[in-house]
């Protein structure tokens, strides 16, 4: 079971059932725990976008201005994070086509500037995610031919994130790990 939680005014967590979270919104709700209780500061990036039409404060009309990068950035312990959210809702891989050129391109610009980029993947039928460092999946695309990322590959090469109450993905805990903070 699932559990979305609140905090309220008064630092106090209010929690409700919510068995079918997506991605986003765990990611989401571990970055407002992070950022109310001063341990990193993430957020999801906007896609900008050119509104063409707007009749009432409603939107009939926009595009999107220039491709997206990745879905979060932000700090943590005076380093920076930037890192993609993705999907599946396959048992066994996470195809490649899902990761848009750009976002690949991005996440290498990161490393190259001493940044933490990552993905974090959800198996949805599964209910597990996994946090792919950039280096991995950067090294992963130049050795393997392949059109997509195996769970078996995930399993060997990745962490995988326990889902926890609070906050749902803690992968603050596995940065701990791997980097130096």
């Amino acid at each position: 079971m699932h559990f979305k939680f609140k905090i309220d005014e008064s630092n106090h967590i209010v929690f409700s059932s919510n068995k079918g979270m997506e991605l986003e919104d765990e990611i989401n709700e571990t970055n407002d725990y992070y950022r109310r209780f001063n341990m990193a500061l993430i957020y999801k990036k906007p896609t900008p976008i050119k509104i063409v039409k707007c009749k009432d404060n409603k939107i009939s009309e926009a595009y999107f201005l220039e491709s997206s990068t990745t879905d979060y950035n932000g700090v943590y312990k005076g380093k920076y994070i930037d890192f993609e959210a993705k999907e599946t809702s396959s048992k066994t891989s996470l195809p490649l086509a899902n990761i848009q050129p750009n976002q690949i391109e991005h996440i290498e610009n990161v490393l190259a500037h001493s940044g933490i980029a990552f993905l974090i993947i959800s198996f949805t039928s599964l209910g597990r995610y996994f946090l792919l460092t950039g280096e991995t999946f950067l090294n992963f695309l130049r050795e393997k031919n392949k059109k997509s990322i195996s769970l078996n590959f995930l399993e060997k090469n990745a962490f995988e994130i326990k889902r926890e109450i609070i906050p749902p993905l803690n992968y603050i805990k596995i940065l701990e790990k791997i980097y130096e903070f």
